[in-house]
């Protein structure tokens, strides 16, 4: 017993012992309404670690009664996945309701592996539940996506926080042989960072330190723990500062800084391809067109990220972080869209395309003029030739506006002024 961590000591056997998560667990939250009809289709919990995921598909299963089968995408391969649905076949019977598979980190399965479970989802052999701290939108293949309820689950409050910290005081057989005071909490729940297994990890750690009467306090909490918690906390608040940071850092032209918060991020276990999506981003959002080779290095980073992993990743972080903060910058084609995107969603006219520019596949569009007057530039001077594109009613409106400063939408700009003289 004394060697089981308190998290797992503490873990909730039912849906009323679970704490936090009140929109899918409340009174009218979906997962009682599971209870009440046994109907659970195959679902997938996202959300940052330590908020319940595991626990919840345990109670799902527990308190429905039906038999629950365990991979993790770390350690399994498609060989695992067939034994386990063959073994979940062999328990079919026309009155019984499927047994659940959980797969923990589902976001760690490659195509294969999760085409390997599709068809026992479709056929009812199992019914899936996936628990991932990434957005399954990018992560899991759209078949399977499609076949599933998504169920976000949030960071833990600090109400939630504050329970769970006084049932573990309160219920924990080992903690109850303690004198624990708690005089503060703001600096346990700010280490915590909303994961309910940190905070109880945290508490095991203080309350281990020292013999004899435990006082909490926002002070003896970070002497503890400044051994045992890197200053960046990846799942924390200082994990969204830290991002934050790092993006300001590149975008505002500043190497050093970038790689300075590079390096925290790195070191408090940040998902590597986290940070290289986030480089993908920034190359588009904020470089752009000043230097369309950007794209072309962080979009490259992006698979050397994926195929390498750590450590070596973080040399192509490294080498992107810093071309993309010395690169010279321009937000020009991401203000041009959303330009046009919000006059597009706030346009109630449904704006005719020219007749000009149709496709004239039949006789008929041909005779009403679809395609008449069209131009095709590569027959002209210069490939181009002086025809108006959009909607008559919105003719030389100016969605992109080229960023004058730096050299290579200079250019861009004198060229769109030659062509069009004056128009845009």
């Amino acid at each position: 017993m004394p060697n089981i961590p308190l998290a797992e000591r503490l873990r909730p056997r039912t849906i009323d012992e679970y704490i936090g998560q009140e929109h899918l667990v409340g009174p009218s939250g979906v997962f009682r309404k599971f209870f009440e009809t046994g109907n659970v289709p195959s679902f997938i919990l996202w959300g940052p670690p330590g908020v319940g995921k595991t626990t919840l598909a345990k109670i799902v299963a527990t308190q429905l009664e039906r038999p629950f089968f365990t991979l993790s995408a770390v350690t399994s391969g498609v060989k695992e996945v067939r034994e386990v649905i063959e073994s979940a076949r062999k328990q079919q019977f026309f009155d019984r309701k499927p047994p659940f598979l959980f797969i923990d980190e589902i976001h760690r399965f490659n195509k294969s592996q999760q085409d390997s479970l599709l068809g026992a989802v479709e056929q009812g052999v199992v019914t899936l539940i996936g628990a991932t701290t990434e957005n399954p939108s990018f992560e899991v293949i759209s078949p399977l996506l499609s076949r599933c309820q998504v169920y976000i689950l949030k960071s833990m409050e600090d109400k939630d926080l504050q329970t769970l910290l006084n049932r573990a005081l309160q219920t924990d057989a080992e903690l109850k042989t303690r004198d624990v005071e708690v005089q503060q909490t703001a600096a346990l729940f700010r280490f915590s960072g909303g994961d309910a297994r940190k905070l109880l990890n945290i508490l095991d750690i203080v309350v281990g330190a020292t013999d004899g009467k435990v006082t909490i306090t926002d002070q003896y909490v970070t002497d503890c723990l400044q051994q045992n918690i890197a200053l960046y906390d990846k799942n924390g608040e200082q994990h969204y500062d830290v991002i934050s940071a790092f993006i300001k850092s590149v975008r505002g032209s500043d190497p050093n800084a970038a790689i300075y918060y590079l390096a925290r991020m790195l070191a408090g276990g940040e998902e590597p391809r986290f940070i290289a999506r986030r480089l993908v981003i920034l190359a588009s959002e904020d470089i752009g067109l000043a230097n369309p080779n950007a794209l072309l290095l962080a979009n490259a980073c992006f698979d050397t990220v994926h195929k390498i992993g750590m450590p070596e990743a973080r040399i192509p972080l490294a080498e992107t972080a810093i071309y993309l903060a010395t690169s010279p910058k321009s937000n020009s084609a991401y203000m041009a869209i959303n330009k046009a995107l919000a006059m597009v969603e706030h346009d109630t006219t449904n704006r005719p395309v020219p007749l000009h520019l149709r496709n004239a596949p039949t006789k008929l569009m041909e005779k009403a003029g679809y395609s008449k007057g069209y131009k095709y530039a590569h027959d002209f001077e210069g490939h181009f030739a002086d025809l108006e594109f959009l909607p008559d009613s919105l003719a030389g409106t100016k969605f992109y506006e080229p960023d004058l400063q730096n050299a290579a939408e200079a250019k861009i700009a004198e060229r769109i002024q030659t062509l069009w003289k004056g128009k845009y």
